[in-house]
């Protein structure tokens, strides 16, 4: 699985469990992403605006601020800037109408967890083609 399409572009993952950041920055470094983590959206709202990332990963359920505030912040730093930030969700605590909010708040796709690596590439490969198509 390592077929580096992933080369050259920029992730912030944003998880609050380090455990669980940790392997997935691994995993994307593996891929060949350049990645910045963190755990919250505050931090992850600042790495957005110093790193411009192609494509964010983050838990909808954070502490304080959560993934939905996360995803104002960077639609409003994509407006400023006009960019158009991939941002994808995801949450163990998943069901039919968390995919329809997150999707409805402008996130590019919602994984729950648990999810397999060849279902992270996959929403990332798409989110990625879409961007470059012009969506």
């Amino acid at each position: 699985m390592a077929s580096n399409f992933l080369s050259g572009i920029r992730i912030v993952v944003v998880e609050d469990h380090a455990y669980l950041r940790s392997l997935l920055s691994e995993f994307l470094l593996k891929q060949g992403a350049t990645v910045t983590d963190c755990g919250s959206a505050s931090e992850g709202a600042d790495k957005v605006r110093r790193e411009q990332p192609e494509l964010v990963l983050t838990e909808l359920n954070l502490p304080r601020e959560d993934g939905f505030q996360l995803m104002t912040d960077i639609r409003k730093f994509d407006a400023e800037s006009g960019r158009n930030t991939r941002v994808l969700a995801m949450t163990a605590v998943g069901d039919f109408v968390a995919d329809e909010l997150a999707i409805a708040a402008g996130f590019y796709s919602y994984l729950p967890k648990p999810f397999s690596p060849k279902q992270l590439l996959v929403a990332i490969r798409l989110a990625l083609e879409l961007k470059t198509n012009g969506g």
